[in-house]
């Protein structure tokens, strides 16, 4: 998953739209969570899903954004805002209208850095 040569330039990444970066960084932060509990836990599936969907839901990484957003350079501050501003297709059932954007600016940044290689971030922003 985390290959050092399969990456864009962040000009390329700076051109999709930012729902497509929070559409990997959906995936790729999920992937975090639950490598990060499967790892260092030892609780049942029940419990990891429980735990894992705390994490990644829309409430929960709308919480960790607030935590994140001081030590953000300007570049991933923007792409952290055009996802956050984005016009989306679907809303939250479980979170409101601003955490669920501030979730989908988290989701947007995580897959801006996923595509363009800058994995020692991801892990240094998700770092407990």
């Amino acid at each position: 998953m985390f290959s050092d040569t399969d990456f864009l330039p962040p000009e390329g990444a700076r051109n999709l739209s930012p729902v497509v970066l929070a559409f990997v960084g959906d995936a790729v932060y999920s992937l975090y969570v639950r490598e990060k509990l499967v790892l260092g836990t030892d609780f049942k599936t029940g419990t990891l899903q429980k735990l894992s969907s705390q994490r990644v839901s829309a409430k929960g990484q709308s919480e960790l954004t607030e935590k994140l957003l001081p030590r953000l350079t300007e570049e991933e501050a923007d792409v952290f805002r055009r996802g956050r501003n984005a016009r989306k297709a679907t809303r939250s059932k479980h979170a409101s209208v601003g955490e669920y954007n501030r979730s989908t600016g988290f989701e947007a940044l995580v897959g801006y850095l996923y595509l363009t290689g800058k994995y020692a971030r991801i892990e240094e922003l998700l770092k407990d």
